[in-house]
């Protein structure tokens, strides 16, 4: 399996949990440099296939390789390039925004000088300045993401994975929240994020549907739309569930 020109190649990727499938033979193939939107209900499977990706979980069968490393085998020397957001991002709600920053910081082995400026400028970034002393269990749930998202980049990976990272959001704290991820983006870093909202899947590079753990579309937003002869990512989206419900049942 060769990743030349991309961050991430998956095939047959398999999670049984005994009898129950979550992920049934995947393949995905994400360029460097993309926005990859993973779309699908909730236990559809994305959850389960972004900690096989991020070594988190190893596969029943089918191999990932991420960043040109085996993502079960080199788990660990995986872990120092990506940065992973999951769902529910556990912050310490009793720690400070800059402490809990820096306690990020020490875990990617960033040097004292290294995260104190980095810190600086994810909080300047963020727009957490002159929060930097208040507790995060005090934040709203706009700010909170952001300091979640900057406790995944501060060591600036090459890979970012996101796992709904607006759920809970209003939408323009949404909005926020997608300017920074266009701005790694531009900035060369891969993105994979997970999503319910189809404005935010429209804005991705490349889309794949998951459903009972099966990919059932993949491709650009124009492309899934256009071979689905449907307007919008919502009507596909709830086409593409109906039929693979009804050829599943």
């Amino acid at each position: 399996m060769s990743a030349n020109g991309y961050a991430v190649r998956a095939e047959g990727l398999t999670k049984r949990f005994g009898a129950f499938v979550a992920v049934d033979g995947i393949d995905l193939a994400i360029a460097r440099g993309d926005i990859f939107g993973f779309l699908g209900p909730n236990g559809a499977g994305k959850s389960t296939t972004i900690r096989m990706l991020c070594g988190l979980m190893v596969p029943t069968s089918g191999r990932a390789e991420v960043l040109g490393l085996d993502a079960a085998r080199d788990a660990e020397a995986l872990r120092g390039r990506i940065g992973y957001m999951s769902q529910r991002s556990s912050l310490y709600n009793d720690l400070t925004v800059a402490e809990i920053l820096h306690f990020y910081g020490r875990i990617y082995g960033l040097g004292q000088a290294e995260r104190q400026q980095k810190v600086a400028a994810w909080i300047e970034r963020a727009d957490l300045a002159g929060r930097e002393g208040q507790l995060v269990g005090t934040l709203s749930g706009g700010s909170r993401q952001r300091l979640a998202l900057g406790c995944a980049i501060l060591h600036r990976p090459e890979l970012l994975l996101l796992d709904e990272p607006t759920s809970g959001t209003d939408p323009v704290q949404r909005r926020e929240f997608w300017e920074l991820i266009y701005r790694f983006a531009d900035e060369g870093t891969t993105v994979l994020v997970t999503t319910h909202y189809m404005d935010e899947a429209e804005h991705c590079t490349t889309l794949a549907f998951i459903h009972t753990g099966r990919i059932i579309a993949q491709g650009t937003p124009d492309a899934i739309k256009g071979q689905a002869g449907l307007p919008t990512l919502e009507d596909v989206f709830v086409s593409l569930i109906a039929n693979n419900t009804q050829a599943h049942a």
